[in-house]
């Protein structure tokens, strides 16, 4: 009994514990200096999660984060649970590649209208509206694109790796060295991500992406 009270002291929580409010510091969150290391990769987690989000489509990015504390049952999965978070991460990678041919053009009405980008032009998904067979000749599919749609994967793995429901669906017990693959490795295809988008940004501006102003 006594040597698991003192076990239980030894460890430290992932999470700072709530102080007294007039121990509390004038800031919301504590200086750099006094997280731990546990807490440091967390709070890196949280930004870097933020700032990879702005790179994948919105609806896909939503749907991955409603549905993933469910299917992981919040990270405490059951084999089904384990086969549902895989569905839900294969399809979720799978819209953000097929996602990254889709493209928007406004019509004579100045209505925005989505297609998905072929070999011949453009294909608009309601069919209500054509593009004019020159215009639609510069919506043709390009090599870049499927660079932009395996890069659109990558960034969504490096998002999935760092939902903690999503490593612990898959990994309950992480052993040391996998603690600090968890940590460098979403961070390294986030880097690598990202900036393939800033050097080779994409003129598509398709379904879950920002419109394009003309």
């Amino acid at each position: 009994m006594a040597s698991s009270t003192k076990d239980a002291e030894s460890q430290q929580p992932l999470l700072p514990e709530k102080q007294p409010l007039c121990r509390r510091h004038s800031t919301v969150n504590p200086p750099d200096d006094e997280l731990s290391p546990a807490q440091k990769a967390i709070s890196q987690t949280f930004q870097s999660t933020a700032n990879l989000a702005k790179l994948l489509p919105t609806g896909t990015l939503l749907t991955f984060q409603v549905l993933a504390p469910l299917f992981t049952n919040a990270g405490d999965c059951f084999p089904i649970n384990r086969i549902m978070t895989s569905c839900l991460v294969f399809l979720c990678a799978l819209s953000c590649f097929i996602l990254s041919f889709t493209d928007s053009f406004r019509d004579a009405g100045g209505i925005v209208r989505y297609g998905f980008a072929t070999f011949k032009g453009m294909w608009v998904i309601d069919g209500t509206a054509q593009l004019p067979v020159d215009e639609a000749e510069q919506y043709k599919i390009k090599f870049i694109d499927f660079v932009h749609g395996f890069m659109s994967v990558l960034v969504f793995a490096a998002v999935a790796l760092l939902d903690r429901n999503v490593v612990s669906c898959f990994y309950p017990v992480l052993s040391e060295e996998m603690e600090q693959l968890i940590a460098s490795l979403p961070v390294a295809m986030g880097v690598v991500g990202s900036g393939f988008f800033v050097a080779f940004p994409t003129t598509r501006h398709g379904i879950g992406f920002p419109l394009s102003a003309t």
